[in-house]
């Protein structure tokens, strides 16, 4: 604690006078390198801290948490696997799916797709992600037309020029055999809805449709090629899923989410823990500018420290009145830090935009960054990381200039006066 005549000294060098603009101009400058590293820490670790998030949660969202894929691309007996992974403890929910690689086709355009089939229920949660259209219609009864619907990625219905209403066709390779050899299936669909997940790659090659029509489009009759999972934690997923993967040995594999995406995942926490250790020699250099600013500021106070101690101002009034100084230095600079890091994010996409336009480059390419808006989410415990490593640095570089002044001897430096 500080007594009144420690803390009065304190805010006058806080503020120095007229005749010091230069070490009150070091000092601002400390005080703009702690809020700019701190800003940076806090901006970056939200984006990679966001992007990580929004990718599991759209990943997750559109494949589930696992998925058990049989051997040969059929499962058999399905409606038991089925039964027994829903009784495993951990498991929310499962259910079959179909999904494999086909071609569409739409006014003279051919564009390599992935099929997906899915229940009825499935389908009608992606109608949260419906631009135009309706997922309702993709299981309602066929029109007069007696066509079947599908639902197709917004990126996918740009690069086809299609619309709803219009008709596309899904050509399976591996159609029916006949004496001349493999006929190609060739079947039209009317596009029902266009949705947008927000992933580029599922916007642009996932078309969907009923689990029924994707089983007749594939003659595959009642059979169906996975059944997609979500669990109650998508981190215990392995641990979750053991059981079921054990009894299946032989016939189905399971891939969890981690598996699946483990190369882009395992770079992106490599680059996040690269990101913070980098970032964090920017508070370094603050601190060497906090550390800088004081022992400039203790040259230009050696004769008042003199007089204060010959008026009988201790060592330690001495030591804490410096480390107050340089530490408010860096607690000020810590807390415009984190309010210029929260007004970034907050106008996050307005900053990409203009710099876009500004630049003439696309600094947020969707097909190089998957997600289609640059995401944030701030974490609490990261944020009091941040700040714990600001204000130490800061702590730890008025020790220095503070033991200085601490042992300056009165009798030296008044001598010569």
């Amino acid at each position: 604690m500080l007594s009144p005549f420690e803390w009065m000294i304190a805010k006058r060098y806080l503020w120095p006078g007229k005749a010091e603009a230069f070490i009150a101009l070091v000092a601002a400058i400390s005080v703009g390198v702690v809020m700019l590293s701190v800003a940076m820490l806090v901006i970056v670790m939200s984006v990679m801290n966001g992007f990580r998030g929004e990718l599991l949660d759209k990943i997750t969202g559109v494949n589930g948490h696992a998925v058990v894929q049989a051997y040969g691309g059929r499962l058999e007996n399905w409606q038991s696997v089925l039964a027994n992974v829903e009784r495993t403890p951990g498991v929310v929910e499962a259910s079959p799916m179909i999904e494999q690689p086909l071609l569409i086709s739409y006014g003279g355009r051919v564009e390599a797709i992935f099929l997906r089939g899915q229940s009825d229920r499935d389908i009608a949660r992606m109608g949260d992600k419906v631009l135009l259209g309706d997922m309702k219609s993709l299981y309602a009864p066929p029109g007069e037309d007696g066509l079947g619907r599908v639902a197709i990625g917004s990126q996918l219905a740009q690069n086809l020029g299609v619309r709803v209403g219009d008709v596309v066709t899904i050509i399976n390779p591996s159609g029916r055999p006949t004496p001349f050899g493999t006929s190609i299936r060739q079947v039209g669909y009317e596009v029902g809805a266009i949705y947008e997940v927000g992933i580029y790659t599922f916007d642009e090659k996932f078309v969907m449709m009923p689990l029924k029509e994707a089983q007749s489009l594939l003659l595959m009759g009642d059979e169906v090629a996975q059944i997609e999972i979500t669990v109650t934690d998508p981190d215990r997923v392995g641990e979750i899923l053991a059981p079921v993967s054990r009894r299946l040995t032989g016939k189905a594999v399971i891939a969890d989410w981690k598996t699946m995406n483990s190369a882009l995942f395992e770079a992106l926490q490599v680059e996040r823990a690269a990101m913070f250790f980098a970032l964090s020699f920017m508070v370094v250099v603050a601190a060497f500018n906090i550390l800088s600013s004081l022992v400039m500021l203790v040259r230009a106070k050696t004769r008042d420290i003199a007089i204060m101690r010959t008026m009988g101002a201790t060592r330690r009034s001495l030591l804490k009145i410096f480390v107050t100084t340089g530490t408010t230095v860096g607690a000020i600079g810590t807390a415009a830090g984190l309010l210029l890091g929260a007004v970034v994010l907050f106008f996050r996409e307005p900053i990409v935009d203009f710099i876009a336009f500004a630049t003439g480059q696309q600094i947020w390419d969707p097909e190089v960054r998957f997600l289609t808006t640059l995401p944030s989410r701030t974490d609490p415990w990261e944020i009091l990381g941040i700040v714990a490593l600001a204000l130490t640095m800061s702590f730890l570089a008025t020790l220095y200039p503070a033991l200085k002044a601490a042992n300056t001897d009165p009798v030296q430096v008044l001598r010569y006066e």
